[in-house]
């Protein structure tokens, strides 16, 4: 069953980044725009680029490979080459912990 894990303090990832995390053997990619997080499997589905160093932009991030684009807030391919989506994560915020469900 999943259940939230802290992966950060409120001011770790400061507005317009993201960090890389692993969790539970997964690389995922969270996201801070304007205050509001985001969290995504970090990895591209065309050829694994790794989306916590790609552009952002509004709600979706470019994979700084290829150029794939992602919505941030579901995971869903906004445009290729990635043929499918990445996993999306719920994120919280309790207090100053930033908190993912895996």
């Amino acid at each position: 069953m999943p259940q939230y894990t802290k992966v950060a303090s409120g001011g770790d990832i400061t507005p317009g980044s993201a960090k890389l995390l692993e969790i539970n053997g997964k690389r995922i990619a969270l996201f801070n725009v304007d205050g509001i997080y985001y969290a995504i499997d970090d990895t591209c589905t065309h050829r694994g680029g790794p989306l916590s160093e790609g552009m952002v932009e509004g709600e979706e991030v470019e994979c700084p490979w290829h150029g794939a684009r992602f919505n941030l807030n579901t995971g869903v391919v906004l445009g290729g080459p990635a043929p499918k989506d990445v996993a999306c994560y719920n994120v919280r915020v309790q207090g100053d912990d930033v908190e993912i469900e895996v």
